[in-house]
């Protein structure tokens, strides 16, 4: 039994999406010549590269049993998968804009019969309806923050980030439609008939998100000395302590922390008695 999963060829998610599934050990031997299909070091799963916008449609339909993509993407293929995973990266909006001198300013101030450029018809006219908008939409495959500016439309739906880029264009945001970011996504069919398979990708790939920003702590401390440590030293799922072979009653100490606590925790572990302190990067935690 073997699964595909299906990643960006290019863009802004693809390396995050290898990165993730690298670091969950599921390296891939072909990424270099960016092939359609790439091997990984399991010889049961398979990488398919896709363009973003296909993922949710090719999970859909079975073509890939998993996929990496965003969640605009998913509900604007309007694709009935299971969302398994928020991967925490590629945090973007998807708005609402109106040139800065167009004296929209609100939702209140749009006209019937107003015209509205974008890349996403379906999210676009979801939105529309709610609002009680009537207004025609134009769909665009690009360049969408150009539209106002040339004719084609009165305001336009984009995703964004940070806002700058809009800004750049002299567009102002009006209303935020869709809060998005990348989901690992299943097949239902393939979900129910290769759990296990798809389950242990799962698993892997969440215990690279639950070690993110996370250190492995380790230390000596004499015994005297340890009552004074456990006092300071915060940890994930309690402390480990083992005895040292040594001259004088030592054991050592280790700990999962958040990667914000090492530099003041370092300092109260040495005021504490704590010796040869090493702080280690964690590559997962499952």
């Amino acid at each position: 039994m073997k699964i595909k999963i299906a990643i960006p060829s290019k863009g802004r998610i693809s390396e995050p999406s290898i990165n993730i599934l690298e670091k969950a050990g599921l390296g891939l031997i072909d990424k270099n010549n960016r092939k359609l299909i790439s091997k990984t070091f399991n010889e049961n799963i398979e990488v398919m590269f896709a363009r973003a916008s296909d993922i949710p449609e090719f999970v859909n339909d079975g073509v890939a049993d998993i996929g990496i993509t965003g969640v605009d993407l998913i509900k604007e293929n309007e694709a009935d998968v299971s969302e398994l995973l928020d991967l925490r990266f590629g945090q973007t909006k998807l708005v609402l804009a109106a040139p800065e001198e167009s004296g929209i300013n609100s939702v209140s101030d749009i006209k019937e019969g107003m015209k509205v450029a974008t890349e996403f018809p379906v999210l676009t006219k979801k939105y529309l309806k709610e609002k009680g908008l009537n207004l025609k939409i134009v769909k665009l495959s690009g360049s969408t923050e150009a539209a106002p500016f040339i004719g084609i439309a009165d305001l336009i739906t984009d995703l964004t980030s940070t806002g700058t880029t809009l800004k750049m264009n002299h567009l102002q945001i009006i209303d935020c439609i869709l809060d998005s970011t990348i989901k690992l996504i299943a097949n239902k069919y393939s979900l129910a008939n290769k759990k296990e398979l798809i389950e242990s990708v799962s698993t892997s790939i969440k215990g690279v998100l639950d070690a993110d920003r996370k250190k492995l702590i380790m230390m000596n401390v004499k015994n005297e000395d340890l009552d004074d440590v456990k006092k300071v030293m915060p940890s994930m799922g309690g402390l480990t302590i083992s005895e040292v072979l040594s001259n004088e009653k030592t054991v050592a100490v280790q700990a999962v922390i958040d990667e914000k606590e090492v530099f003041e925790l370092v300092n109260c572990l040495r005021n504490a008695g704590a010796k040869d302190i090493l702080v280690v990067p964690i590559e997962r935690i499952i």
